[in-house]
């Protein structure tokens, strides 16, 4: 991408990035790894900019993903997950396509550095 002077990265990092995930234990490394991912793309958006590559940042929430499958079959764990996001459910992985498109795409032409949160406004809270 520095060679042809141009290029988009999107990372995918998580909400678990930016929160401490309440009600949940054992992710110090998994949400250390994230907020590194977000905090890479803001230092790669800035060394990279003068070479027009962008390099911006998906964060999801909770999404029904096979890493998910245990906390989603877990009517407890479920209730809770969906009583902390607004919109009262998790994702879906399609509704992340939309959000990649536009960052691929030149509607983004002027965005870099970005985090884009994807998560029915649980970090809203």
């Amino acid at each position: 991408m520095i060679k042809q002077k141009s290029g988009r990265i999107i990372n995918v990092a998580s909400i678990s990035g930016m929160i401490v995930n309440k009600g949940q234990e054992g992710l110090a490394l998994f949400s250390s790894a994230k907020a590194g991912v977000i905090l890479l793309t803001k230092v790669l958006a800035i060394e990279w900019a003068k070479y027009n590559i962008q390099v911006n940042c998906i964060s999801p929430g909770y999404m029904r993903t096979a890493a998910m499958k245990e906390l989603v079959e877990d009517p407890v764990m479920y209730q809770k997950l969906t009583d902390l996001t607004p919109m009262g459910r998790i994702g879906e992985p399609d509704e992340l396509r939309g959000v990649i498109v536009f960052l691929a795409s030149d509607a983004s032409s002027f965005m870099t550095g970005h985090n884009l949160v994807v998560d029915g406004g649980h970090t809203a809270w």
